[in-house]
């Protein structure tokens, strides 16, 4: 009874303090928001949302004086537990209402809220001819700026600017006393002093929420070259992929085995999305011949690009003018001479047109359930991972095949230094309210379905754990940790008492996002 009383408590302070529409109670919400792309955790006591940073802070205080834990949610595209607690009774903080953006063009900074998404700064930012250094990941129709620096994400502007945390100048955040820390001892520069502005990124939440961030403004590049490869070994696509990071000469890149180029991309390609690839090649061709040239050569290649390689890697080049780019274009076909042979650009120009894809790939193909699995390596670990992971896949494949699991894998450059490798596994299950909820029951209703499949699911979260561990013993790093990836056992005993007494210092109670990074 007191436990009910305490809850009915917090939730009138936080009607009164956000109003009815700010604090959602009812079982579909609960149980849509208790749920990533991957799994469900604990339902919330409540699922709130802040019109305002002063409502944030409020609210923060109020969860805080009565000892509720609190774990922040930015797009919900995570697959990591990052929002998924293992007890229940918190309340979650949906931060999609802080989307503010404020563009100072003569100061070369934007400054918006922590829930706007990355297809919302793009279309803000395209209108005055300007970007941030890195711009989004394939998920940024839903992906929000404050969940990426909170989790780290890598895609778009990647390979010549970085990950997501690179781009962050600032941050406000909200402490679970319910002040404001700001970043930042300079407007100029980031690394003025010790970097405080790092300790934020990648933190999953424990160490407060985010408010607002501030990035850095560069001019759109005007022009544009795509080129694609394929490669019939992956220690030949690694090879080449690493001289690519290195010499930098691309916006960014990416790779895709053939079964994830012909299942989740393939799929992408309908006609709606034709339609608006051939209106922005036509729009950003230095001639309207060269731009139907392309779409020619596009419509002769067909799918068959989908299917060039056992590996396909695909770059999306940028320039002041089309010069600028077909040089860079030119440099970078010399680069990978023989190590790949080059085929049709189908599929970057499709990213290059259509960064934000649907978020259709949140189930498989055939409407399979899809989780990702990653890891970033030094480049002398990359091709014995992959060894070691086929054969570790060539023990499971019979039970695999039991279950009706498949593997599809795709790869990125993570700065010179690091290669991602993720692997995406897809199994026969039922749908859960986050796919229903974000995905429309008009589009699943074209959908294959399936019904509960606990022990193919069981199967796959088993795996998942042993490709995890087969990664670390490769010194893999990770993005977007949460609960999913360890991270304590890797620090020494020195970092643990520093990051120990850090989290102590902010958040003394352990309210902020309990169980993340092993917190």
């Amino acid at each position: 009874m007191a436990t009910m009383a305490k809850e009915d408590t917090v939730l009138a302070r936080l009607r009164s303090a956000l109003g009815e529409a700010g604090v959602q109670t009812s079982a579909e919400a609960l149980d849509y928001f208790s749920n990533d792309v991957y799994r469900g955790g604990a339902l919330p006591l409540a699922v709130i949302r802040p019109a305002s940073v002063e409502q944030l802070q409020a609210a923060v205080r109020l969860c805080a004086e009565a000892n509720v834990a609190m774990v922040p949610r930015g797009g919900g595209a995570s697959y990591t537990d990052a929002y998924l607690s293992e007890k229940a009774g918190h309340v979650l903080f949906d931060t999609g209402a802080l989307d503010t953006i404020e563009i100072d063009e003569f100061g070369a900074v934007v400054t918006c809220g922590a829930g706007v998404t990355w297809a919302a700064l793009k279309a803000a930012l395209n209108a005055k001819g300007l970007r941030t250094p890195f711009w989004g990941p394939f998920s940024g129709i839903a992906a929000t700026v404050g969940g990426s620096m909170s989790q780290n994400s890598v895609s778009h502007g990647g390979t010549a600017h970085g990950i997501s945390a690179q781009s962050a100048l600032s941050m406000d955040v909200v402490l679970a006393s319910g002040e404001i820390l700001n970043t930042s001892s300079s407007r100029a520069m980031r690394f003025y002093g010790p970097d405080l502005t790092g300790l934020f990124t990648g933190d999953c939440g424990i160490f407060g929420i985010k408010a607002r961030i501030r990035l850095p403004l560069l001019p759109i590049l005007p022009r544009f070259e795509c080129v694609s490869f394929a490669f019939d070994s992956f220690a030949d696509y690694h090879a080449a992929s690493r001289k690519a990071a290195m010499a930098k000469l691309e916006e960014s890149h990416f790779g895709l085995d053939l079964a994830l180029s012909q299942g989740q991309i393939g799929r992408q390609d309908g006609m709606g999305a034709r339609l608006k690839i051939a209106a922005d090649v036509l729009k950003r061709a230095p001639n309207k011949l060269k731009g139907v040239a392309q779409l020619v050569q596009m419509a002769i290649a067909g799918e068959s690009a989908m299917r060039a390689g056992a590996y396909m890697c695909h770059f999306i080049i940028e320039g002041f003018d089309q010069e600028e780019a077909a040089h860079k274009a030119r440099l970078l076909r010399k680069l990978l001479d023989g190590l790949g042979r080059e085929i049709a650009n189908s599929i970057p120009t499709f990213v290059q047109s259509m960064p934000f894809a649907p978020l259709y790939n949140v189930l498989g193909p055939g409407g399979e359930r899809w989780v990702p699995i990653h890891g970033v390596f030094p480049h002398d670990q990359v091709v014995p991972f992959d060894t070691a992971f086929k054969a570790l896949i060539a023990s499971r494949q019979a039970e695999m095949d039991r279950h009706g699991v498949w593997l599809g894998t795709m790869f990125s450059p993570v700065g010179s230094a690091g290669f991602l490798y993720e692997i995406a596994a897809y199994w026969p299950d039922a749908r859960t309210s986050y796919h229903v909820t974000t995905l429309g029951e008009e589009y699943l209703a074209g959908q294959p379905s399936f019904a509960a499949n606990p022990e193919a699911r069981a199967f796959v979260d088993k795996l998942k754990g042993e490709m995890i561990d087969l990664m670390q013993s490769h010194e893999a790093a990770h993005f977007q940790l949460g609960r999913a990836y360890p991270y304590q056992p890797r620090l020494s005993e020195q970092q643990k008492a520093l990051l120990g007494a850090i989290k102590t210092q902010l958040d003394p109670k352990g309210l902020m996002n309990p169980g993340a990074l092993g917190f």
